[in-house]
């Protein structure tokens, strides 16, 4: 039998506390990344904008935050689920976008952001360009449907800031077929680990652009003398009598993991960004901006 937890008013009071820790992110990622927003949008050249025409494209699954309206109820009627129809234009002018939750983006050198602030930054700027052009946005996984507008974009942010930003939504989406995709992570997981949980994207014939994100410190690796690396997770740890005598070895494993990272991009016809946080936001900005406004194939 299981005995209910009740918490203290100490426990509860902390996690008051890091609640409010956490949403204090948040009115400051945004205001940092309408800044970035600001800047970029004078050296973005402008977006394609296909017409509003209401060419059906595909039906697709009804979700709950799609509201009864949505439902296409002759298609429904010959099955046991709920069809939305969705047309050429809202794909075409839709961008969902997404931010790795792993416990590896929460690090970060010293007085730079951590990967996942950055990340987050990035995407949200992104996000804010796309809604004053008139587009629509959504977070992959997490706020549904494609929206317009200010609360739309509110959404968004909100989702981007605080989300678990989990890999299911990557490995299982549920999308129509051509969405525009944006994927923020390090990517710092095997090449065929990825390649896998890329393919259900890939196959619905997405066009995905990958921001990696990287700390000066991974790339660089400028330890020496005796140095213990932890894992993110903390389940883990390495020591190193003089770090310098692996720094060779390292920056070639670095070099190759860039590698086919690149090269697997490229295979599925998509983009690959890459930006360190020791670098302004506005130029990763301004690179996704550009993805984002090219024609599809």
């Amino acid at each position: 039998m299981l005995t209910p937890i009740n918490p203290t008013s100490q426990d509860a009071a902390h996690l008051r506390n890091q609640a409010e820790r956490a949403a204090s992110r948040f009115p400051a990622l945004m205001a940092e990344a309408e800044r970035i927003a600001s800047s970029v949008v004078h050296g973005a050249h402008g977006r394609r904008r296909p017409g509003v025409a209401e060419t059906f494209w595909e039906y697709r699954r009804h979700r709950p935050e799609d509201g009864a309206r949505a439902v296409d109820w002759r298609r429904s009627a010959r099955g046991d689920h709920l069809f939305v129809r969705e047309a050429e234009w809202e794909t075409a002018n839709a961008a969902h976008l997404w931010r790795d939750g792993g416990a590896n983006l929460q690090t970060g050198s010293r007085n730079l952001p951590t990967k996942s602030a950055r990340a987050s930054v990035c995407l949200m700027a992104v996000a804010c360009l796309l809604v004053r052009g008139g587009e629509r946005v959504a977070v992959l996984g997490e706020t549904g449907r494609a929206g317009a507008g200010q609360s739309a974009l509110e959404a968004t942010a909100q989702a981007l800031a605080h989300g678990p930003g989990a890999l299911s939504a990557v490995e299982t989406p549920d999308l129509p077929r051509y969405t525009r995709v944006v994927l923020a992570s390090d990517f710092l997981d095997p090449i065929e680990t990825w390649a896998v949980r890329l393919a259900g994207l890939e196959a619905q014939g997405a066009h995905c652009t990958l921001l990696r994100v990287i700390d000066p410190i991974e790339e660089d690796f400028p330890f020496t003398g005796r140095t213990r690396f932890d894992a993110a997770s903390g389940s883990d740890q390495v020591m190193f009598g003089r770090a310098e005598e692996a720094r060779t070895t390292y920056r070639k494993l670095w070099d190759d993991h860039g590698a086919q990272l690149t090269a697997l991009t490229r295979r599925m016809g998509w983009r690959l960004i890459a930006h360190r946080t020791d670098r302004p936001a506005a130029t990763a900005v301004l690179a996704l901006y550009k993805a984002l406004s090219e024609p599809l194939s």
